[in-house]
């Protein structure tokens, strides 16, 4: 299976950049905290839209051309996107539109990588090369937030003497990246192969259940959304407080600093968290069973909170910080699947981040594009504070929505 590794990462690496990379992007541009994470939070639209051409894309024939017709296109806005950093605070505005395209043909490229893999592979098949697919895919998040982060980094020490240095060195990160993502679409054109027509019997599935989808919709909706809340709160502001300078009350991280702790470390221990817990959902079915097994997913706020209490001295401190909280994450983020399957079935059975799911991009957008404007308005002590209490209604939303998990 030539393809597998190929193709996956192709997906994973505009997909990263949209999703971690972006908000540093904005940032470094000269945008404040709240339009940064407010841009950032309209990127993740094309997640929740997703669903609107999920039939269209199944009922494709071959989709071969389609997935290789996708990279070339989303090549050529990688392109575009290393054109668009030059000019300042206004330039922010142009990435956001070329990465709003993007993410649009990424949310694309998923679902045809997705049926393609199940077109080409038995279900035995499927179930035997997921660990291939979800190491090419945390690989390529890894070259994408963390190796990226670390170029940039370097490239602004080196571009260091000359006008508009940090826009020089973005433009140069992405110019490289779009490089290695030529060389997977290269490698896609040769590897993919033709795919047996789809037979649409998921569609027909997802009919029957549409009355149950109808009745169960608000309340799962409601819960998933403050179940998610501490986690949407943290998601950008993490990052904006380990970048911030130490006089706003941030930890006046390098980017060296955020690639190896956020994009290396936290990645990993996000992508164990996410494994084990998936692992012992399939098995024992331990998120739908557990009334508690949601807990974890609102430990991160606590060990955030408490960096603004007792900052991290040294790299290996703030990594084991970010291991922790990140690890907690990924596995409580497996207490999303009984209301994800509430009202999809099993559609997103071999889905490899949670966070790109329709249903779960919708409850975290609002707060995720409000985070940095409560964050000005707050300050990280006390912000930190607030979406570490945001944990009891998401408890109680895990134990009332303990009939859904079934």
């Amino acid at each position: 299976m030539r393809w597998l590794p190929t193709l996956f990462a192709a997906e994973a690496i505009p997909s990263a950049m949209i999703t971690f990379v972006a908000l540093l992007m904005f940032v470094q541009l000269g945008v404040g905290w709240g339009m940064s994470t407010l841009l950032c939070g309209l990127l993740t639209l094309p997640w929740v839209l997703k669903s609107l051409v999920r039939q269209r894309v199944q009922r494709i024939g071959r989709l071969r051309p389609v997935l290789c017709t996708l990279e070339a296109a989303i090549f050529g806005l990688l392109v575009a996107l290393a054109f668009s950093f030059g000019g300042g605070q206004a330039a922010a505005y142009s990435v956001f539109a070329v990465l709003f395209v993007m993410c649009l043909l990424c949310a694309w490229h998923e679902l045809a990588a997705g049926y393609y893999f199940e077109r080409m592979l038995s279900p035995r098949e499927q179930r035997y090369y997921h660990s291939q697919r979800t190491a090419a895919s945390q690989t390529s998040t890894i070259v994408t937030y963390g190796l990226m982060l670390m170029a940039v980094g370097a490239l602004e020490v080196f571009y260091h003497n000359r006008s508009q240095a940090i826009a020089l060195s973005w433009s140069t990160a992405v110019y490289l990246l779009a490089g290695f993502y030529l060389l997977l679409f290269c490698l896609n054109l040769f590897w993919l192969r033709r795919t047996p027509k789809g037979d649409g019997s998921s569609g027909a599935a997802q009919a029957e259940s549409g009355r149950t989808v109808s009745r169960a919709f608000v309340v799962t909706v409601l819960c998933l959304f403050l179940l998610l809340l501490p986690q949407s709160l943290l998601f950008y502001t993490r990052v904006l407080f380990l970048i911030a300078p130490v006089a706003d009350g941030g930890l006046g991280c390098s980017l060296q600093w955020i690639a190896l702790a956020q994009g290396t470390v936290g990645v990993i221990a996000f992508s164990a968290g996410l494994g084990l817990g998936h692992r012992l959902e399939r098995k024992s079915r331990a998120f739908s069973r557990l009334s508690s097994a949601h807990v974890t997913l609102v430990l991160s706020p606590f060990v955030y909170w408490c960096m603004t209490q007792w900052p991290p001295q040294s790299l290996a401190m703030l990594c084991v910080a970010t291991f922790v909280a990140q690890g907690t994450f990924g596995l409580g983020l497996n207490a999303c699947i009984p209301y994800v399957r509430a009202l999809s079935g099993n559609r997103y059975r071999n889905t490899l981040n949670y966070l790109y799911i329709p249903l779960v991009a919708l409850v975290m957008l609002v707060p995720l594009s409000l985070s940095g404007w409560l964050l000005s308005c707050t300050g990280f002590r006390l912000f930190f504070a607030l979406d570490a209490f945001t944990a009891l209604p998401a408890l109680a939303a895990g134990l009332w929505g303990k009939s859904l998990r079934q």
